[in-house]
């Protein structure tokens, strides 16, 4: 093998590996609630080079009235999705595949509570996910359904 077509592989195969590698840019995603102004954004960023590993932030505020931020449990291959949902109360549910947050608007605070503690009979509003191309965004309900959750 030549040395030009030895160092022509070792750029081939290095590109291969820049492509594979995920970015360690944060990705946020935010959607805004009436009546209350309230902003929920959750923060997605590699947390593994190669494997789809991300840690989740979520972070609520409310116009310059209060902000609350809390780590909820890591994406670790393909669980990162979040619904988001809005009860009779006013306050608004986070659910995942293995947690539960409980965000009252009026003080932005956040809850990590039991599944059996939600109230399921919420309006659905819609999900923090991945959208057709692989962006993580807040997809609304009224461009995607409700995604049940595949217990594991």
């Amino acid at each position: 093998m030549s040395l030009r077509s030895n160092r022509f592989s070792q750029a081939l195969l290095l590109s291969a590996v820049l492509v594979s590698c995920n970015s360690d840019r944060p990705e946020p995603a935010e959607v805004v609630l009436s009546p209350d102004d309230l902003r929920v954004r959750i923060t997605r960023t590699a947390s593994h080079p190669f494997l789809s590993r991300y840690r989740l932030v979520l972070l609520v505020e409310r116009s310059n009235i209060c902000t609350g931020s809390m780590e909820l449990f890591p994406d670790t291959g393909y669980a990162g999705r979040r619904n988001l949902y809005r009860h009779a109360s006013g306050e608004v549910s986070l659910v995942g595949q293995y947690d539960v947050r409980r965000i009252e608007p009026k003080t932005c605070a956040i809850q990590l509570i039991e599944f059996r503690a939600w109230d399921a009979q919420a309006l659905f509003l819609g999900s923090f996910d991945l959208d057709q191309e692989k962006m993580w965004q807040f997809i609304p309900a009224a461009i995607r359904p409700e995604l049940p959750f595949e217990k594991q």
